[in-house]
């Protein structure tokens, strides 16, 4: 009998760990998940002000006129 109670109080114990261990990995997925979200939001925003930007006033390579030794 001595046997089965030490077993089931070894399988609490370590039932409580891993309760605490999930509890722990659970606050760090939140944090994580708001941190990525804060970075996908703030990414948008720079994509945003990037697409905002206007041309430049030089032309491509493709516009220019070749030099006249060509």
């Amino acid at each position: 009998m001595d046997n089965l109670e030490s077993r089931v109080e070894e399988l609490e114990m370590k039932v409580a760990f891993q309760d605490g261990t999930i509890e722990e990995l659970d606050q760090q997925v939140i944090k994580l998940n708001k941190a990525l979200a804060e970075q996908q939001d703030q990414l948008r925003i720079l994509v945003n002000k990037l697409q905002a930007v206007e041309p430049s006033n030089m032309a491509s390579q493709a516009d220019e006129t070749p030099p006249p030794h060509y």
